[in-house]
């Protein structure tokens, strides 16, 4: 018997191991079932991989084989819905398959912890109703009253005491005799839904019945909804109809600063078995909710990207809010889209599966077009909301006092005096993005990568926004000594400005500089929330989900990046961008207004936007598509790598294109060597190849069969290359 582990390393293969070694006389095991873990030999140390195929015989010749030397499960490690997903996700992304079943796992359980744990209850031994009925009994307080509050309950979780005393009183009554620990399995606790009183609309009411339609079934749903429409009460009316036929639900969301409010929502409306799973737990926060879900006691799971992997051996339905937001594609080591592998999972588990969004993909768009997906349309806000009034500012023709135009001052005091708060977008954080000498044109550069330094005041230092180096902010040019200027604005600057403009009103700004510290992103809601803040600047954190019923006007300082980008995606990005924020205004009974300041404002994308909104704009970018032949019409994969060695490099990838013309592929077109939009990143040069085909299947196949050719290339010292199949950037 031969075991197949993979295991955590970058290499696109599995490890072939003997059985532990049994004592002298016991019977040969039986097979142990696959997806458990091993923990084996490996060169000098030990890792611990998935068993992922038992085989008869090995290529490895009998005397070279080593055996594994402890098999760590009984049961597999996830369920087999998940089992499947992860070796297809590995198949379809070309990717080796021990770092996938890594990827998917909390640290702790790739480390060896136990996968199953079965909690301590704690209950009254005869002692210890003796002691709490003995009169007179002047034991310490607390000890006293943990007793009492045991007998209540008859029994309790180490998890439901630590809520309410010391780990110590507890130890102090077990040392007594007092109390008896039971190892149980954790009971699922009975959930219960509250209704909200607001009765569902017309097109709210349609889209629910629709999908609970197709409840025990796949079947994928678009649920395209205005900002404010109410796709969230949609999304819980469905999901407590899978809960009350015994199953799970996963929500996926894109952003960690999401998932507190969702969280916090969903628990305002389900009595108990709602999780997290998102990188910015701990571990052992990550490894509790895993076994929550793995065991069934979580029925609802909400998490980021990396959540689509999390074992739900009872998964009845997937949600995947803000289906269109390129946070769901990871662009390191495993390059997966998680909204994609949740609609392949949902197809395997055949449950239905609903992709929320104001601002679908173009890809998700042609889906439904084509009648893959079921279409469920939330054109209105509910009540009394309506869409705010959205206008451009021509900044050729108005002031502008350090990126904020005269029109954009006047609408803020405006909306400040009528009691509103306001929110300032920036897609650009820092104080200013570069610094300047106007007397010999030197730019304070990065040493490592072909970019500019960032100036962050507050910090007192110049970043670079690519590959993370930072220094001291210089007095004077280093070439000719003259004194530097900030040229642009960032977050940092336009909170500066804003502050000196309106000194009464306070502001909270919202960008990756600020939300760094654990909870600092709540702690900035929670202001505006509050209405202590009046304004709130920030970057695209500020697009995803969040609802702030006081804002009444949005301002959105710099709409021109993205207009002439080179990747064929930039614009579609640009106007979901736009559309997310402006739907941030108005979505209560104050009316909302949308200042959108452009160099351009005859641009054809901002004037679409503005007459014929986010699905005019989305009909004439898919025809550009179609006639491009990019995406969702064509197929697309990218080589990338990277070396010191820019000669080397360039070498390597041109005997690349060489080996796949052997394969005779005519269907498939292999475009470059190209530089890289920023061609050197951290002292590595970086090019990459396009690989472009019209089929899916003629993708893959090229892949499978081109991708061991590279893998024997030679190439230049330090070189590192990864293939990303369904790209979202390609320049």
């Amino acid at each position: 018997m031969i075991l197949q582990i993979a295991l955590d390393t970058p290499l696109r293969r599995v490890f072939d191991y003997l059985p532990p070694a049994q004592p002298a006389g016991l019977a040969a095991p039986e097979a142990p079932r696959l997806g458990v873990r091993v923990r084996v030999p490996f060169g000098r140390q030990q890792l611990i991989g998935v068993l992922v195929g038992v085989a008869s015989e090995s290529t490895v010749p009998a005397a070279k084989l080593k055996a594994a030397v402890h098999i760590l499960d009984e049961q597999s490690i996830v369920d087999p819905i998940t089992f499947e997903l992860l070796r297809w996700a590995a198949e379809y992304y070309h990717h080796p398959l021990g770092e996938v079943f890594a990827a998917a796992l909390p640290v702790s359980l790739r480390e060896g912890q136990s996968a199953h744990e079965n909690p301590l209850w704690w209950s009254l031994s005869e002692a210890g109703r003796q002691e709490l009925s003995a009169p007179g009994s002047r034991r310490a307080p607390q000890q006293r009253a943990l007793l009492a509050w045991l007998n209540d309950r008859g029994r309790a979780s180490t998890d439901d005491v630590a809520e309410v005393f010391k780990p110590a009183h507890l130890r102090a009554l077990q040392e007594r005799g007092w109390i008896t620990a039971q190892s149980l399995a954790a009971d699922p606790v009975p959930m219960e839904f509250h209704p909200s009183e607001v009765a569902l609309t017309d097109p709210q009411a349609r889209s629910v019945a629709a999908i609970l339609e197709s409840l025990s079934t796949f079947a994928a749903h678009l649920l395209y909804g205005v900002t404010g429409s109410g796709k969230t009460e949609v999304y819980l009316r469905v999901i407590a109809a899978a809960i009350a036929q015994g199953g799970q639900a996963l929500v996926l969301v894109p952003e960690i600063a999401l998932t507190p409010q969702l969280v916090e929502r969903f628990r305002r409306r389900f009595s108990s078995g709602v999780v997290a799973v998102h990188s910015g737990l701990t571990g052992s926060e990550r490894r509790d909710a895993w076994r929550a879900a793995h065991g069934g006691q979580a029925r609802i799971i909400i998490g980021t990207r990396s959540a689509v992997f999390t074992s739900l051996p009872k998964l009845a339905l997937i949600v995947v809010d803000e289906e269109h937001d390129a946070s769901y594609k990871q662009q390191e080591g495993f390059r997966y889209s998680a909204r994609d592998l949740a609609v392949v999972r949902a197809q395997r588990a055949a449950v239905p599966i609903v992709l929320g969004s104001a601002t679908p993909s173009l890809e998700t768009l042609e889906n439904s077009a084509t009648g893959r997906y079921s279409k469920h349309l939330l054109p209105q806000r509910p009540g009394a909301a309506q869409a705010p009034r959205m206008s451009l500012v021509d900044l050729r023709r108005h002031a502008a006092d350090q990126g904020v135009s005269t029109p954009a001052m006047q609408a803020i005091a405006h909306h400040l005096g009528a009691g509103g708060q306001i929110i300032v977008f920036l897609n650009r954080r820092g104080y200013a993005p570069s610094l300047f000498c106007n007397a010999c044109g030197w730019v304070a550069p990065c040493a490592h990568c072909d970019a500019r330094m960032t100036l962050h005041r507050h910090a007192q230092q110049l970043r670079c926004h690519h590959c993370g180096a930072h220094g001291p902010v210089p007095a004077i040019c280093g070439s000719c000594s003259h004194p530097l200027n900030p040229v642009g604005q960032g977050t940092e600057r336009v909170e500066e400005t804003l502050t000196r403009l309106f000194p009464e009103a306070p502001l909270a700004r919202l960008d990756r500089d600020t939300a760094s510290a654990r909870g600092a992103v709540q702690t900035v809601l929670d202001r505006v929330h509050s209405g202590v803040a009046r304004i709130l600047i920030g970057t695209q954190m500020l697009t995803k989900g969040h609802h702030f019923p006081e804002v009444s006007l949005v301002v959105i300082l710099d709409a021109d990046q993205g207009l002439f980008a080179s990747d064929f995606r930039a614009t579609e990005r640009l106007a979901q961008t736009i559309t997310q924020v402006a739907g941030r205004a108005g979505r209560e009974a104050r009316a909302g207004e949308v200042l959108i300041q452009t160099q351009y404002p005859e641009h054809p994308l901002l004037t679409r936007l503005l007459t014929e909104g986010y699905e005019g704009f989305a009909a004439s970018a898919l025809e550009e598509r179609r006639e491009a032949a990019w995406p969702p019409y064509s197929r697309l994969a990218m080589l990338r790598a990277e070396a010191k060695d820019s000669v080397g490099l360039d070498a390597f990838l041109r005997a690349a294109v060489d080996s796949s013309r052997s394969l005779q592929e005519t269907a498939v077109q292999v475009l470059g060597p190209a530089t890289a939009l920023i061609a050197r990143r951290a002292d590595h040069f970086r090019a990459h190849l396009l690989i472009e085909t019209a089929a899916r299947s003629t993708l893959q196949r090229f892949l499978k069969n081109w991708l061991p050719q590279v893998e024997k290339l030679p190439g230049p010292p330090g070189l590192r290359w990864h293939i990303d199949v369904d790209p979202l950037e390609v320049d």
